[in-house]
């Protein structure tokens, strides 16, 4: 089915925004042009809304299998259709884990019966992340893994990481890092700082990342791979990655939106809504995020959307899981908190949630031109409103966001040409 895009707002190469019709024809962008008919194409009227490629996500938790309490490849999905999301990448901290040709087949195959949009797989670096014995990556490509991760645990032996690194570069495929040195987490939960100090609680220093990226960016340097860090959350990973690339070591990062929007000061008591890992930290740190984002040190935004039940998150700020909700409420409040107030131009975000994401790790995704894949987000730029997780099509309800009033919604997503979510009756 052909689909046209009438009367829409795009953001051009220079940053200006425009009205445009897009066609959607056999799964691409067929044409972008003022005026464009088609008499057999299904119509949706923009009317001036955004429109813009399909957003991009590369770390996402959708919990399945094992953890469908909390989250599921469909329900997932889901969210991320209904945030504006087209793409993400799920991370392998399941149960079992991807680590295996036969499981990464079977997760695959699980994506193409439930999934709404389209799912990159991560397979583990080691054998059920324990860090003791590297998967077969030749095989784990095979089967449809997109990159390496032990996300949700640091890979302690740099002996294994190397040897990792090396066997990725083999295969062209990434390492993508959770980084943490256990023999300084000791039992903290939440960032070691104002907060902690304050309630008497145990910390997270900042160098329990800082130095695993340190060491990384070596190794990634001898073996020549890439090298990408996930959900950088100091001043110090800020610099340690900025050396890098000035070094010349294919290192890319990204950046999560509560980790630029929030600090330690922020919490407002002991809510396990406000606890994720990396935690929240200093105000310094957060504002290192943002300058390394408009620098370039930064490469993309990522949601590292991560549902538990509330029955988790109702243990406590010491005793719950880490981890907060993100795909549904990502666009509205970046829009709102750095676009609106003029930190981050339009462009800027758009960018940072779709082509750069896209093109960090070489896929075809992110793009509003012709010939490109058929994925369209369509958001509403003027809609305002409060954020209520009572709404969420995910399961996770777990925000610190709850009732924070946001601009910028999106109200239609198109996967492949295929409209997957749209708000109320958007098409005719």
């Amino acid at each position: 089915m052909k689909t046209l895009i009438k009367n829409g707002s795009i953001v051009t190469k220079e940053g200006t925004v425009k009205t445009q019709d897009v066609l959607l024809n056999d799964g691409v962008i067929s044409a972008i042009g003022l005026n464009l008919e088609e008499t057999d194409a299904h119509v949706i009227e923009a009317n001036g809304k955004l429109v813009t490629p399909g957003l991009v996500d590369l770390h996402v938790h959708l919990r399945e299998p094992g953890g469908e309490a909390k989250e599921t490849i469909e329900t997932g999905t889901k969210a991320a259709a209904k945030g504006g999301f087209t793409t993400v990448a799920a991370m392998p901290n399941t149960r079992p884990v991807p680590d295996s040709a036969e499981q990464m087949s079977w997760l695959t195959g699980r994506i193409d019966e439930t999934g709404v949009v389209r799912v990159l797989p991560y397979a583990a670096i080691t054998t059920r992340q324990l860090g003791r014995e590297l998967t077969d990556f030749a095989k784990l490509k095979e089967a449809g893994a997109f990159a390496f991760t032990d996300d949700g645990v640091g890979v302690q032996s740099a002996a294994m990481m190397l040897e990792a690194m090396k066997e990725a570069a083999k295969l062209e495929m990434a390492i993508v890092a959770h980084c943490e040195e256990n023999t300084l987490i000791q039992n903290g939960s939440v960032h070691e700082g104002v907060f902690s100090k304050k309630h008497g609680i145990a910390g997270i220093p900042s160098v329990c990342e800082s130095v695993h990226i340190a060491r990384d960016v070596l190794l990634a340097e001898a073996a020549g791979v890439h090298y990408h860090v996930c959900h950088i959350s100091t001043k110090e990973s800020v610099r340690v990655v900025r050396d890098a690339k000035r070094a010349g070591i294919r290192v890319t990062a990204e950046v999560t939106p509560h980790h630029l929007l929030l600090c330690d000061e922020d919490i407002p008591g002991l809510d396990a809504h406000y606890k994720m890992n990396p935690p929240l930290r200093g105000k310094e740190d957060r504002e290192a995020l943002i300058e390394g984002l408009l620098d370039g040190t930064i490469d993309f935004i990522a949601t590292d959307h991560a549902p538990h039940t509330e029955e988790e998150k109702g243990q406590g700020m010491e005793r719950a899981p880490f981890g907060i909700v993100g795909l549904e409420t990502a666009f509205p409040l970046l829009y709102t908190h750095f676009v609106k107030k003029g930190t981050f131009t339009l462009k800027q975000l758009v960018d940072w949630l779709t082509i750069d994401p896209a093109e960090t790790f070489q896929l075809p995704y992110g793009r509003l031109e012709e010939g490109a894949p058929a994925d369209v987000t369509i958001i509403d730029l003027e809609a305002e409103r409060a954020i209520d997780p009572a709404h969420f099509a995910s399961k996770g309800r777990n925000t610190p966001f709850a009732g924070w009033t946001c601009q910028g919604w999106p109200v239609a997503t198109l996967v492949g040409g295929k409209l997957v979510w749209e708000e109320k009756e958007v098409a005719r």
